[in-house]
């Protein structure tokens, strides 16, 4: 699979400087935890799974979730893991690229479990999503995965089963029990390296430990309370010297219109083109502009891909990470053999300073996302990408 493989040849030749990559599960996993991008939850339940998965594939989808944990009822379970062994089933019929697929189990007893139901399907399994941890619940979650992996059949020798601990635990909201619990984690999570795919943020679990909801006008940042537990977050777990988790970016939960209360977050001139302020005023109008904000502030605060509970913000998502002409110029530059020196430079667009030493992991992690998401042609925009997009 790739990104944006769901579009045209012919128009992706327009849209890229340097296309997307091919990966699979197989892949590295340095290359699969960037290449995540908006991965789409799904409850467990739905009746037509599969032909979902296949449908939002696609549409560009590259990774998945098939929920058992908050998104359906303790009623639920018991047929929604019957359900999602039947629906893997049926994908075993299908012939083309299916995204990477995780699902996100209730307790550590699910996982060998529903890898031994699954038999042969098990090959469409990536791996689990591990809500609510910390290191007291995470070492049986992960060794839950690490005995299922020996019984999936399908598997092969080439292929682990990874694990996304999910970061949304009140001990790691509240000051107090901050500290330990984001160490805790991190002993749990480097005892496991190499099963560890990334980490997701669970704000809405953070919201609902102090009764708050954010609007469509705010992002997670502008609730003070969620900013700092990301900011700790990506400080214990995210840094650049190769001790550090991708971390993915919290969940936008709307996707219709409300009823605004401040100014539409979205400039007028990105638009201007013929045709696309059509396009501004429905981003507008499905409260989307509240996302793009939010996706460029993931990103300026180290988290990569996003949690995304609507198709409709998969494009979105995907298209701001395409990697502009203007910063692979940068970090081409910056990563230049003679360069190892370091040394300041200026930018071969003329308006910034280059540093090599600051800037140089900067450039490496630029670099690595230009090779899942490209790299856009010189005259290419975020516009132009998501209108590409949303037109398949």
């Amino acid at each position: 699979m790739r990104h944006f493989g769901h579009i045209a040849p012919a128009v992706r030749k327009n849209l890229f400087h340097r296309e997307p990559v091919d990966f699979t599960a197989a892949s590295p996993a340095r290359m699969l935890s960037a290449a995540l991008g908006a991965t789409l939850y799904s409850p467990a339940t739905r009746p037509q799974l599969a032909a979902d998965i296949v449908k939002q594939a696609a549409r560009g989808v590259v990774s998945m979730v098939l929920c058992l944990e908050d998104s359906i009822s303790d009623a639920e379970v018991a047929d929604a893991e019957e359900n999602l062994v039947r629906q893997f089933a049926e994908l075993d019929a299908v012939d083309g690229e299916l995204p990477l697929l995780f699902v996100r189990v209730r307790e550590p007893e699910q996982i060998p479990d529903l890898v031994g139901r699954l038999g042969g399907s098990v090959r469409h399994l990536a791996g689990f999503v591990l809500p609510k941890f910390t290191e007291g619940r995470g070492e049986a979650f992960l060794d839950a995965v690490v005995a299922a992996e020996a019984l999936g059949e399908g598997l092969g020798e080439d292929r682990p089963l990874y694990a996304m601990p999910v970061l949304e635990s009140p001990e790691l909201l509240h000051l107090e029990t901050r500290v330990e619990t984001l160490a805790g984690i991190s002993r749990t999570v480097n005892r496991h390296r190499d099963r560890v795919l990334a980490l997701r943020l669970g704000v809405t679990d953070f919201c609902s430990a102090y009764g708050l909801r954010r609007t469509p006008d705010m992002t997670a940042y502008d609730i003070q309370i969620v900013a700092g537990v990301i900011a700790d977050v990506v400080n214990v777990l995210s840094r650049a010297d190769g001790t550090g988790f991708t971390v993915t970016g919290p969940v936008w939960e709307y996707f219709r219109h409300q009823q605004r209360l401040f100014k539409p977050q979205l400039r007028r001139s990105p638009f201007l083109a013929e045709g696309v302020e059509e396009l501004r005023t429905a981003l507008i109008e499905h409260d989307l502009d509240g996302l793009l904000r939010e996706i460029e502030l993931d990103r300026a605060n180290g988290l990569l891909g996003k949690t995304c509970i609507h198709p409709s913000h998969v494009t979105p998502v995907h298209a701001l990470s395409v990697v502009s002409h203007e910063e692979f110029s940068d970090a081409q530059d910056i990563l230049r053999p003679e360069r190892g020196g370091g040394g300041v430079l200026r930018s071969g667009y003329a308006n910034k300073m280059n540093e090599v030493k600051p800037h140089r992991a900067w450039a490496e992690r630029t670099v690595l996302r230009a090779e899942v998401f490209g790299v856009a042609r010189e005259e290419v925009g975020f516009v132009d990408l998501l209108t590409a997009g949303l037109q398949v």
